[in-house]
């Protein structure tokens, strides 16, 4: 046998094992589709719509598990794009520098004004096709200029219809017609584990959308708490896991269909940027808090007149509580409606109307959806174990159910601020004897001067300050340089400038 015969035998013997070797997982491979065809347990892909999901192609294997391919956002994507708008701010800080020769015209603390500016950026969602847009209240605070700018670049001014620092909530109006206005969803209606998108501006990235999960419902979260900015805070938030970061505050969260469900206000981070979870304020809250802002002004805020503490196994065993749902009553504010309704001390509130409240964040949420004068039942479970309805008419802070008109806020208005009365204790304690204390701020010149809710002004040009009626007339009339003396929270006195 020559060489070449060799070298030809080798071959076809390497071809032959080769074939065999392939063979065999070919075979078996065969068997086992038909073993599975004949058992029922191969199933052929379907395409199938499942509810609130766009486009959806589940696969279906023997072990009954499903896996989700192919979600498609882009009828949510552009149902709520040309909605969501850039909102950029700029703040223009003043404070004072001492002056003596000024100091002998209008007393100590006289100076000459310093200013200083800034510049933020956020999101807004618009909500009517004549320029009504809803944001964050922290989006715009202390803004001098807001602008607005569209999906298609169109630039506009903004003016403040209105903010809540309760809820870091706020209305911008610009002038323009035919906008296309956001489709407004029920948030009740969200499940945990649903799919939502995030629209808005992040890093002045203008129209980016993205994707995640309702990870939870009635979160509590205490941010708007810890910013001091708000007396009553009302925090239950969707939280996700969409990526939301700095830029995003004020902008959507829809759903599946593009529906406004939130708005996006604040991220769980410890560096400033998005690290897992973000949390959005629901949109039957948003939608109610809008409404009052464009009518009145103001949010038409009703309260129970409770304290109230979440039930947990300590609180359980403490007060031998019959189980670990509903909220717990921790006191009974006097002449509440609460208090008139005769719910007690110790009691347990299950249910708002239809709606089970499981923790004090749900039930601040659906008491905020109301207004003063609207009646409410509660679920209530007593300290024996048994259940009862109790109607409770909702009343405002002052303790009555009027609405307050435009014009009676106005009255006691002025330069971004609301005034109130001082008591004789609050003058005893701080030993003053006139003044008017700031029971509201939103932004404006007062608020850019550094004051804060609390603060009282006890003259203003040398003039002792004795009302609300005297002192908004003074602001809201002067227009040339203005002091004030001012007393801050812990009695210590100050003086402010500025130019009108």
């Amino acid at each position: 046998m020559n060489l070449k015969q060799k070298r030809m035998n080798k071959f076809l013997k390497n071809l032959s094992v080769g074939v065999v070797g392939g063979m065999i997982p070919l075979g078996a491979f065969l068997f086992m589709q038909n073993d599975n065809k004949e058992n029922g347990k191969l199933t052929e892909y379907k395409n199938t719509t499942l509810p609130n999901q766009v486009n959806t192609t589940p696969v279906h294997f023997s072990n009954a598990t499903t896996a989700v391919i192919g979600e498609d956002f882009t009828v949510a994507s552009e149902n709520s794009l040309n909605s969501v708008v850039h909102v950029t701010t700029k703040v223009k800080m003043t404070s004072v520098q001492r002056d003596p020769y000024l100091e002998l015209f209008f007393g100590p603390g006289a100076g000459r004004q310093q200013e200083r500016y800034g510049e933020g950026s956020g999101s807004g969602v618009i909500v009517s096709e004549d320029g009504y847009i809803v944001t964050n209240n922290h989006v715009i605070d202390g803004a001098n200029e807001i602008q607005v700018t569209l999906n298609d670049n169109r630039t506009y001014s903004a003016k403040i219809v209105g903010t809540d620092p309760n809820t870091d909530l706020a209305v911008l109006k610009i002038e323009a017609k035919t906008l296309r206005p956001i489709q407004i969803g029920n948030s009740d209606n969200i499940r945990v584990g649903e799919w939502v998108l995030a629209v808005g501006n992040p890093f002045n990235l203008t129209s980016t959308v993205t994707a995640g999960i309702v990870s939870a419902k009635g979160r509590n979260i205490n941010i708007i708490a810890s910013e001091g900015k708000s007396k009553a805070p009302v925090e239950s938030f969707i939280q996700t896991d969409a990526a939301v970061n700095p830029g995003n505050s004020g902008g959507a969260l829809v759903n599946t269909r593009g529906e406004l469900i939130g708005i996006n206000t604040a991220i769980a981070s410890r560096t400033g940027s998005y690290a897992g979870y973000s949390f959005a304020v629901p949109s039957k809250l948003v939608q109610k808090v809008m409404i009052d802002l464009i009518d009145y002004g103001m949010v038409q805020r009703g309260y129970l007149g409770v304290q109230i503490a979440e039930v947990n196994q300590d609180l359980k065993d403490k007060e031998e509580l019959y189980g670990l749902d509903g909220v717990y009553v921790a006191d009974v504010i006097e002449d509440s409606g609460a208090e008139k309704a005769k719910i007690k001390k110790g009691e347990v509130i299950l249910k708002v109307g239809s709606k089970a409240v499981n923790s004090p964040a749900e039930l601040q949420e659906e008491i905020a959806k109301r207004r003063p004068g609207d009646k409410v039942q509660l679920t209530i479970r007593k300290k024996d174990g048994a259940e009862e309805i109790k109607e409770v008419l909702l009343r405002n802070s002052d303790g009555n159910t009027k609405l307050k008109s435009k014009a009676e806020i106005e009255k006691y208005s002025a330069l971004g601020a609301t005034f109130s009365e001082l008591s004789n204790k609050e003058k005893k304690e701080l030993n003053i004897s006139n003044g008017v204390k700031i029971s509201a701020l939103n932004a404006g010149k007062l608020k850019a001067l550094g004051l804060d809710v609390g603060y009282i002004i006890s003259k203003v040009n040398n003039t002792v300050i004795t009302s609300v009626e005297q002192l908004t007339a003074i602001l809201n009339k002067e227009n040339g340089g203005v002091l004030l003396e001012v007393v801050t929270p812990s009695g210590v006195k100050d003086y402010v400038g500025f130019g009108l």
